[in-house]
């Protein structure tokens, strides 16, 4: 999915990289919604994630040190009425 962007799939294995068992494990990943950087993100953070339950308490510090660990907070801010969109108004009229 990744193979033709380097850098999205540098993004995805960037985990497995610091740790050194980039070819240690047989991974299978589902990924939907978003755009191919949210999913690499995404990715990013499963492996993470999945490697805590692997590797030991060190490995682990340096993964939450390098905020492997850390999910990004933002979301879509919502749409409110009388707005086309979250912040955009529609356009002045003076007259």
């Amino acid at each position: 999915y990744f193979q033709y962007i380097p850098t999205y799939l540098d993004t995805c294995l960037q985990p497995l990289k610091l740790i050194g068992a980039e070819n240690s494990f047989d991974i299978l990943i589902t990924a939907k919604g978003g755009g191919l950087s949210g999913q690499s993100q995404a990715i990013k953070l499963g492996i993470a994630r999945a490697l805590c339950t692997i590797v030991p308490e060190n490995q682990q510090a340096l993964l939450r040190s390098l905020g492997l660990l850390t999910r990004d907070p933002r979301v879509k801010e919502r749409r409110k009425y009388g707005l086309k969109k979250a912040r955009k108004a529609p356009q002045f009229s003076k007259r």
